[in-house]
């Protein structure tokens, strides 16, 4: 299926609407206002997305928590921070001091029950406006470098990949993260038929 620029901009869009409604479960956690960047949209294949995420993400370890989705459309959601972001907002919503950057167990636990909150909030907003089912694995928490957090382990290097990213900051907290969607692209081509049974007119070729 060829990709259309009104393709990318439907995707974008469909983003757009599913993290503006996690960030609002968000800024109600931490009653605050969330500012969230245009998503960034873009097809690569293996090799170009690493080379893609080192460039654009920061080196060394992140903290992220990771959602599987299957269904019609199968890939992996992820809310990245920089360690010192996840310990602040780890804080505000646990109500502790501030303290060390280190996540132990019950810290970690509260990070990933905001990271099954928002994504849960991207995906399902996602898959109620296309009325489509997705379902989800449960979250898992890691701290690793941002290449090992985003793969797919795809072993075929022709495969097409989609990166869906969204940056966004809290400004009152000085905390930033990434939210971010891998899309497989035998399923990025079922999102985009479940996009165009959606949108006015069909999807346009080339």
């Amino acid at each position: 299926m060829n990709v259309t620029g009104n393709d990318i901009d439907a995707l974008k869009e469909l983003i757009n609407i599913g993290v503006g409604r996690a960030a609002g479960s968000l800024n109600r956690m931490l009653k605050t206002h969330i500012s969230l960047q245009v998503p960034y949209v873009k097809i690569f294949s293996p090799l170009e997305l690493k080379d893609e995420i080192a460039k654009e993400f920061n080196a060394g370890k992140l903290s992220a928590v990771r959602l599987v989705f299957r269904g019609p459309f199968t890939g992996n959601a992820s809310l990245v921070f920089p360690p010192d972001s996840a310990a602040k907002l780890v804080d505000i919503v646990t109500g502790e001091e501030p303290g060390t950057a280190d996540l132990d167990a019950l810290r970690i636990g509260a990070l990933t029950e905001v990271g099954n909150i928002v994504l849960n909030g991207v995906m399902g907003s996602i898959g109620n406006i296309l009325k489509q089912h997705i379902r989800y694995s449960l979250p898992t928490y890691s701290e690793n470098t941002i290449e090992d957090l985003l793969t797919l382990n795809v072993a075929d290097s022709t495969t097409t990949i989609v990166l869906a990213q969204t940056h966004f900051v809290i400004e009152q907290f000085k905390i930033e993260g990434d939210i971010v969607l891998l899309f497989e692209v035998g399923s990025f081509d079922a999102l985009l038929v479940a996009i165009d049974s959606i949108r006015p007119g069909g999807r346009e070729t080339v």
